[in-house]
């Protein structure tokens, strides 16, 4: 992101509260602005069928998605996790002009100054903080939600073990598990540091509770998309996300579970540079997946085989997953035949119950079983079993559109497949008819899914993707068999 506009975070409760009541009254003033030039173009065009109306919504309009646009960029953090948890909706449930926004918003979030970035890294290392590395670029290399990735350098073995004192050191080790040689492996390399914004994490409730009060008084998002529920697992993630001790502990599990597959890489995490608001992990080497588009028809069915594979895995065989599909979180490279996975912040688990129970849902659409489908959705929270005909009919359908990859028995080609556009022609039936929330679960697990069905649709693949859910549930159901005999022999 060099070039990237410079723009000091609100840190403040008050700064942050000011920011958001900024953009309220921005946005109430542009929609009486554009409501009034609607009516007086209608007035002047009342002569002329042929000239162009303008559509959507007066709140929407293009200064106003600007206005929103801007103040998303200027504040980060929970702002742009909750464009991240709506921007998975489909146009049908989410305003298309509200979708434009929430992506530029994902691609294009400003920089801190210097001056912030200093004291971020101050308040993690001391005032000598550059002295723990060889070099350090302070301009950063990505900026995204709650934090900006810079690119730095390791010191070689004898400067880091004269950089650290010895309490250092010794925690330094500790970190690593008590083994100096994976320390010695590291030094000298490239890494990536990620610092995280000042007030994000301080200020998650607030912003969410601005972000709320500003969307339901705007009527930016329909009725029967339950914001309040959308508002509590944004911010139960978003405290998981804010604390980057913890994702240096799943991306090291993650590490862990792919070492037995030479398909992934997880980069390793440097325990010295690590806090609570600064991660630091090993540079990995490679292009965006979606990149993968413009490759040969081999290698795009093979990369996005490989994506759908490990989603399938982390559910049903680790129960821990990934949850965030940005394609920047994804690196192939083409001359390793390598693919690097990134960001863990938002991993989570699962619990055993309701990965089976899923699997009987997913099994339920592959296999066009209505009856079981229903039946798992109530199980899971899905649905209460008191819908309406019309509302059990939508949702039977669209389980059976998303199932269609699993129930074809060859390739399914996912270039040619319509499977979004008809998902979303059910978007207004749920709107109206839904009688619950998805289950908390959903959220992060629907993410995920839908960017590894979105991979494969990006790459026009061609690949047999009921073998990977055949594989899917053998383990779960042989794991639900050693949990059955576990049972019983307690039961003697």
């Amino acid at each position: 992101v060099r070039g990237g506009r410079e723009r000091a975070v609100p840190t403040t409760p008050l700064s942050r509260v000011f920011g958001f009541g900024q953009l309220a009254a921005g946005l109430a003033v542009g929609t009486v602005g554009e409501a009034l030039r609607r009516t007086l173009g209608r007035q002047t065009a009342s002569a002329s069928a042929s000239a162009a109306q303008p559509s959507g919504s007066a709140v929407l309009s293009e200064a106003n998605a600007e206005r929103l646009a801007q103040t998303l960029c200027r504040m980060r953090g929970a702002a742009l996790k909750l464009g991240q948890m709506l921007s998975i909706q489909d146009e049908s449930v989410v305003p298309p002009q509200l979708l434009r926004v929430l992506e530029r918003v994902r691609q294009d979030a400003d920089v801190m100054p210097r001056r912030q970035l200093e004291q971020q890294l101050e308040g993690a290392f001391g005032s000598d903080w550059r002295s723990l590395v060889a070099e350090f670029d302070d301009h950063p290399m990505a900026a995204a939600s709650i934090g900006q990735v810079h690119r730095g350098r390791l010191h070689d073995w004898d400067a880091l073990r004269h950089a650290l004192p010895p309490a250092a050191w010794a925690e330094a080790v500790e970190a690593a598990g008590g083994d100096e040689e994976a320390l010695r492996d590291l030094c000298g390399k490239e890494v990536a540091l990620k610092i995280q914004y000042p007030g994000v994490a301080d200020s998650i409730d607030s912003d969410l509770l601005n972000l709320k009060r500003l969307v339901t008084y705007t009527n930016l998002l329909p009725r029967g998309l339950y914001v309040d529920e959308i508002v509590r697992v944004a911010k139960l993630e978003l405290r998981l996300e804010c604390d980057y001790r913890r994702e240096g502990r799943c991306t090291q599990r993650a590490r862990e579970l792919v070492a037995d597959d030479g398909c992934f890489a997880v980069p390793r995490v440097v325990p010295y540079l690590t806090s609570d608001r600064v991660l630091a992990t090993e540079l990995m080497h490679g292009d965006s997946i979606d990149a993968v588009a413009r490759m040969d028809q081999d290698t795009r069915n093979r990369v996005a085989l490989r994506m759908l594979r490990l989603t399938v895995r982390e559910l049903y065989e680790w129960r821990f997953m990934q949850t965030d599909p940005n394609w920047g979180n994804f690196l192939y490279d083409p001359h390793r035949d390598l693919i690097s996975l990134l960001d863990f912040g938002a991993a989570r688990e699962f619990s055993e119950e309701f990965v089976d129970e899923y699997m009987n849902l997913v099994w339920a659409s592959a296999e066009q079983d209505a009856d079981q489908l229903i039946a798992s959705s109530i199980a899971l929270g899905f649905l209460t079993g008191e819908e309406s005909p019309s509302m059990l009919r939508a949702h039977v359908d669209a389980g059976f559109v998303v199932g269609e990859p699993f129930a074809t028995e060859g390739e399914f080609d996912f270039g040619a497949t319509d499977m979004t556009r008809r998902v979303g022609a059910q978007g207004e039936i749920f709107m109206k008819h839904r009688l619950t929330p998805p289950p908390q679960e959903a959220y992060s697990l629907h993410r995920k899914l839908s960017g590894a069905f979105l991979v494969c649709m990006k790459l026009g693949a061609r690949i047999r993707c009921r073998d990977a859910l055949e594989e899917a549930r053998e383990v779960v159901l042989r794991r639900r068999r050693q949990r059955q005999a576990r049972e019983r022999g307690q039961g003697e």
